[in-house]
């Protein structure tokens, strides 16, 4: 089943207590562009996010939003600068000794001297955030996938109930373009007669007449190359890979071959058969414009 270039999907993962929300969102586009919104400190991870996107998406216009939240994460270190500390406690104990006063150092005093404590951020393992932002994109990627295949659904079929409606004013052309030759028989007979005056007009003139004028105006190499393009196009539709270019180039067959019959049809009833045709072609172009 075809599938819509819009959708929307998310999900949600921890990394080591870094919450992480990924959003991917899309538009029609005639090619596959991806882009990828993240922290400017991960953008490391970039090419690897979009290899994922490729993997499951063939075109349209996709931003993936990716937010880290650290607010619960233990991201601060405290370390205790040893030879500093020993430096001051050396120096403490040599103070006290030298001049007879009591050394009431204590830890709390201790942590205030300068550099005796040290606070640094804890190091990100940047190879497991990657690994676990990739399975949380992997979640929204089949909830995106999820909505544009329910997109797909309305598409498909919207898209072949036209293609019926096509069929059937195929059909009406293909009864329409005998009558049209019988009728121009029958008008070219009656403008013998009252040039001639007589009821008795050259027979073989008319048939030759009508021939070269049904030769003109048939229309049934444009109505089964129209049903073999309705074949394909229902068999497109129903596939599940990515047609929509290959429906787009359809389209214009259905177009060519619609001009076709519009520039052979020679009377008022085959004129607007063409343009209801062209009209429901025109709606399906507009849909697969839609279509991945």
């Amino acid at each position: 089943m075809i599938k819509s270039m819009t959708g929307y999907g998310s999900a949600k993962g921890l990394s080591d207590k870094l919450e992480i929300t990924v959003e991917v969102r899309s538009v029609n586009n005639r090619f596959l562009d991806c882009s990828v919104k993240l922290p400017r400190v991960y953008t490391c991870l970039e090419d690897g996010i979009k290899s994922r996107v490729q993997q499951g998406i063939s075109r349209g216009k996709v931003d993936v939003f990716i937010t880290i939240d650290a607010r619960y994460a233990d991201d601060t270190v405290i370390s205790v600068n040893e030879p500093v500390a020993d430096a001051y406690m050396a120096a403490l104990k040599a103070l006290s000794e030298r001049y007879g006063i009591e050394n009431d150092v204590t830890a709390t005093s201790l942590s205030r001297l300068q550099d005796v404590l040290t606070v640094t951020k804890a190091e990100t393992d940047v190879k497991k955030l990657g690994e676990d932002i990739d399975a949380i994109l992997v979640k929204a990627l089949e909830d995106f996938n999820s909505m544009r295949a329910r997109e797909g659904e309305r598409l498909y079929a919207d898209i072949s109930s036209r293609a019926d409606e096509i069929e059937r004013l195929v059909g009406l052309a293909e009864e329409r373009s005998p009558q049209t030759v019988a009728e121009y028989r029958e008008r070219l007979a009656a403008r013998l007669r009252e040039v001639l005056e007589s009821s008795d007009v050259d027979e073989a003139r008319i048939v030759t007449e009508a021939a070269i004028f049904a030769d003109k105006t048939a229309v049934a190499e444009e109505t089964v190359r129209l049903r073999s393009h309705l074949a394909q196009l229902r068999d497109l539709i129903r596939s599940g890979e990515p047609v929509g270019r290959k429906l787009d180039f359809l389209v214009q067959e259905f177009n060519r071959e619609a001009n076709t019959i519009g520039s052979k049809g020679n009377d008022l009833q085959m004129a607007r058969i063409v343009v209801d045709l062209k009209s429901e072609i025109e709606k399906i172009r507009e849909q697969i414009q839609n279509v991945e």
